[in-house]
């Protein structure tokens, strides 16, 4: 399970049997947790919150969706180097 990176105490993170998926990522407080939320990268740089299984609140959840695209490109190179492809699939 590869860590990326933290946003205040939410670890964000992917799987390491998901590569079959789009690219997505992973956050819960505190480190990893099988119902940790899930969020799918769309192609222009989005984000979209596939469920919200930790049940981050609201307000960090929005605060997390706003610094998430600063971190697009390294979310993107870590998949590709991770998982050895060259492309990746997004969500839309």
């Amino acid at each position: 399970m590869p860590k990326l990176f933290k946003i205040g105490n939410y670890h964000v993170f992917f799987w390491s049997n998901e590569n079959n998926e789009p690219i997505h990522i992973h956050v819960s407080e505190g480190g990893a947790t099988q119902n940790a939320t899930k969020i799918w990268l769309t192609k222009n740089g989005g984000f979209v919150v596939a469920h919200n299984k930790s049940r981050i609140p609201q307000h960090d959840l929005n605060t997390i969706l706003e610094l998430l695209p600063v971190h697009f490109f390294y979310i993107c190179s870590e998949w590709k180097k991770y998982f050895k492809i060259d492309e990746i699939k997004f969500y839309c």
